[in-house]
């Protein structure tokens, strides 16, 4: 009985070994990118919404986290590129009169634009847009300048 013991143990010892070695050079790491040069590997950057998913061309996006009383609805977009984004579409801002959960929803035609992509943190494949745009082509809730800009998270 000891000699199919042994010999399945230095079966099983060379095929570790050589699954090792097989797998060594897949791991290796690769080449670094020349100095002062960013390899982008996703084409076409993201927005990422507040519950850390990704999309290209969303109809809507909230913009208000905590208690979603901004959001952009029926985004029509006219363009999606590397280095920006643009879209029409309305900004549904609650007046929060007399408070919040009491307040009603005002719709402002808006001009979405999304800018400066950098990669992101928690998907390294990915780049997304980190600033977001909005130009009011009407009426603006108040206290919002015409053309409003705000960082997106990351």
């Amino acid at each position: 009985m000891r000699r199919p013991v042994r010999r399945t143990a230095i079966m099983l010892s060379a095929g570790v070994l050589l699954a090792g070695a097989a797998t060594t050079g897949a791991a290796a790491p690769s080449a670094p990118a020349p100095a002062g040069h960013r390899a982008r590997q996703s084409a076409t950057p993201v927005l990422v919404d507040c519950l850390w998913n990704s999309s290209v061309r969303p109809g809507d996006f909230i913009l208000a986290c905590g208690d979603g009383n901004s959001r952009l609805t029926g985004l029509r977009w006219t363009q999606w590129g590397r280095e920006a984004a643009t879209a029409k579409g309305v900004n549904l801002v609650n007046d929060c009169k007399p408070y919040c959960a009491a307040g009603r929803f005002h719709a402002y035609p808006v001009t979405v634009r999304l800018e400066h992509p950098e990669r992101w943190q928690r998907h390294p494949d990915l780049d997304h847009y980190t600033r977001i745009s909005l130009t009011y082509t009407d009426s603006r809730p108040a206290g919002y300048e015409r053309v409003t800009t705000l960082p997106l998270w990351s």
